[in-house]
């Protein structure tokens, strides 16, 4: 199949309801949805780092929104009701390995439970006709095998986090059966690997912890330098859900279903390649040791077939692990000049879609 392009037709004037648009890869898509011209009403907590891409991007002046706690069922579904909207992106969650395992009971609450809530009121919402719910690679049973997962292999997950994904997966496959199939809501789920890009200031990420230390001539310490992920842009699988959103809509139930989006296999590398590879591109001081300290399990070795988005959907991986890192490094150095990040951040949007063509 040919490689798709993120239809401006489609999106142009579509009311989109976006949980998590406070967050990294929610700020991303925001902007990219409210410059299709889709009127965009995001839902979610207050950013919680500072710097954050949200103000980075200036979105408070594009769109619509309310900070608020996706645990909330009657303000989540009143929000909802009262926009309106037939599209849904749900991205709010609690995102990382390391703090589910400090917040497990919250981590569940906030994924599981967050997710459950807005199925519910997309249940009351007679507006709504596609769902998609974005989860992780890391909801599949981690067997540390070398073939990448596909769709249809078992879920699971050793830590909270990977536990509470695989959790949601079960969840909207019985929402979608049982309640929501036979209303005509199409509902899809989307499970992208590890994503790096501009404006991610999260703790206990690698390339932001990587950013932070050699931004002020520190070293950085790997936890889990042999640990191999699937490495991408953000872009990349902003694309894929915007994509499955069209799909949703013009296909119908025959797309509802879960669908990878990872990158090539020359994106799948250790963490350990990952930072000698960002090194080679850093203009100063960039050193790393070996942290020594016990540390809660990760997986080891994780990969994604994503074979079904690029059959039925048209999408591929746009940039390389090269090409993420360096677009990455570009959008921290323009940060760190003082440009008009909203500016910038639309350019490499320009250019990832461009690039497509």
């Amino acid at each position: 199949m040919a490689r798709l392009a993120v239809s401006r037709s489609f999106w142009a004037g579509r009311k989109v309801f976006l949980t998590g648009h406070s967050g990294f890869k929610g700020s991303w898509l925001a902007l990219w949805l409210t410059d299709l011209g889709a009127e965009v009403y995001g839902y979610s907590l207050a950013p919680c780092t500072s710097p954050a891409l949200y103000d980075n991007l200036g979105l408070a002046q594009r769109m619509a929104a309310e900070f608020a706690d996706i645990r909330d069922a009657e303000r989540l579904a009143q929000s909802l009701l009262a926009f309106g909207p037939d599209t849904v992106l749900h991205l709010a969650a609690q995102p990382l390995v390391r703090e589910s395992y400090r917040a497990p009971a919250q981590t569940y609450a906030t994924n599981v439970t967050g997710t459950l809530n807005i199925l519910e009121a997309v249940r009351q919402c007679e507006t709504v006709r596609a769902v998609v719910v974005v989860t992780s690679d890391k909801c599949y049973e981690n067997r540390e095998w070398s073939w990448p997962y596909r769709e249809q292999d078992a879920l699971g997950g050793h830590d909270p986090y990977s536990s509470s994904k695989a959790c949601v997966e079960l969840l909207c496959a019985s929402w979608r059966e049982s309640f929501l199939r036979e209303r005509g809501v199409v509902l899809a789920t989307a499970r992208a690997g590890n994503v790096i890009g501009g404006g991610d200031w999260s703790v206990d990420r690698l390339v932001p912890d990587i950013l932070r230390a050699w931004g002020t001539g520190e070293s950085v310490t790997l936890r889990y330098p042999e640990a191999v992920r699937p490495w991408q842009h953000v872009l990349d699988p902003l694309k894929g859900y915007l994509l499955l959103a069209q799909a949703l809509h013009q296909q119908g139930q025959e797309m509802a279903q879960a669908w990878n989006f990872g990158p090539d296999s020359e994106g799948t590398a250790s963490v350990a390649e990952v930072v000698q590879a960002m090194a080679r591109l850093w203009p100063g001081d960039a050193r790393w040791a070996i942290g020594h300290a016990a540390q809660p399990h990760e997986a080891g070795l994780l990969t994604l077939d994503s074979s079904r988005a690029r059959g039925q959907l048209g999408w591929r991986p746009q940039w390389d692990l090269q090409q993420a890192l360096q677009q990455t490094l570009e959008w921290h150095r323009a940060w760190r000049d003082g440009q008009d990040m909203q500016q910038f951040s639309r350019a490499q949007i320009a250019a990832h879609e461009g690039e497509n063509r």
